[in-house]
């Protein structure tokens, strides 16, 4: 995991608070998307290449099992993708704690005040932030050893805030 901790100057969304911390936490991955395309598109070609000197050569059942093994390849690394941008962020504003989850492209977005929120460990293992009846988990990128600390720190950060 990839956690840091910004301390925001300006705001990130017009509507959002002023002068916060902002945890900022994402996968840990190795290579971007794009990256990975283009390991992609280089290996495709090459087997393809390969393939065609089979058919050529005589061997004819290797490019249907080529062109299987790279459809399969290819789902495999898409739905890598879509999860290897996920990322949690949670910032502590005067009047809101704004906990923003994107997990496959989708943004779930919580905002608590910031006066009745209570950070907690759930029995899950992460990080529980309660108030107004809601509840909204963090915590998901980061090792479960470091979780507690993960919880005294945004409990310095709400008492700051």
């Amino acid at each position: 995991m990839a956690a840091q901790l910004i301390e925001t100057l300006a705001p990130a969304a017009p509507d959002a608070p002023v002068g916060g911390l902002v945890w900022l936490a994402k996968r840990n991955c190795s290579l971007t998307p794009g990256q990975v395309m283009g390991f992609f598109a280089s290996l495709s070609l090459l087997s393809l290449l390969v393939a065609a000197l089979c058919w050529f050569g005589g061997a004819k059942l290797v490019t249907p099992f080529t062109c299987a093994e790279l459809l399969v390849l290819g789902a495999a690394l898409l739905a890598w993708a879509r999860h290897a941008t996920d990322r949690e962020r949670v910032e502590f504003g005067a009047e809101l704690v704004v906990v923003e989850w994107e997990s496959a492209g989708r943004l779930q977005r919580t905002e608590l005040p910031t006066r009745s929120t209570r950070i907690l460990l759930h029995d899950n293992g992460l990080v529980v932030l309660r108030a107004a009846g809601r509840e909204v988990f963090v915590g998901r990128y980061t090792r479960p050893e470091r979780r507690e600390q993960l919880a005294r720190e945004l409990r310095k950060a709400l008492l700051a805030a």
